[in-house]
């Protein structure tokens, strides 16, 4: 599944994951919808752009983690801020990883796999 506020890079990364890597990509273009997907739909992983206007993201991820049916879902975050996030605050919220953005879009399904530690190229077989 896939949060992201814009609807460009919603598309990008859609298309990238689910076209480029065959997975089947939900997205939602806010963090309450994102979290109702959550719910609805118990993804594989989660990406989300932490920088989503008005919108604290972290408390999204307080909600995942309290959550019984979200809680163990594996979260990648987007950032322009990769840099600046505090490791301490990734492993409070169980981050799998942070991918900076701007990201290479033909990369990017592996980079995910990597981080949630999926075996990329058979997924891909």
């Amino acid at each position: 599944m896939l949060i992201d506020d814009e609807l460009n890079v919603r598309e990008i990364v859609k298309f990238c994951l689910q076209d480029l890597a065959g997975w089947n990509v939900i997205t939602a273009d806010s963090v309450l919808e994102g979290l109702q997907n959550a719910v609805r739909h118990s993804p594989d992983a989660i990406v989300l752009d932490i920088s989503i206007p008005d919108v604290d993201s972290f408390k999204l991820m307080n909600k995942l983690r309290k959550n019984p049916e979200t809680q163990t879902i594996p979260v990648v975050l987007l950032s322009a801020k990769a840099r600046w996030l505090d490791s301490q605050i990734l492993r409070q919220y169980q981050i799998a990883g942070v991918i900076p953005k701007p990201f290479n879009p033909v990369t990017l399904p592996a980079q995910v796999a990597q981080l949630l530690g999926w075996d990329f190229t058979s997924l891909i077989d």
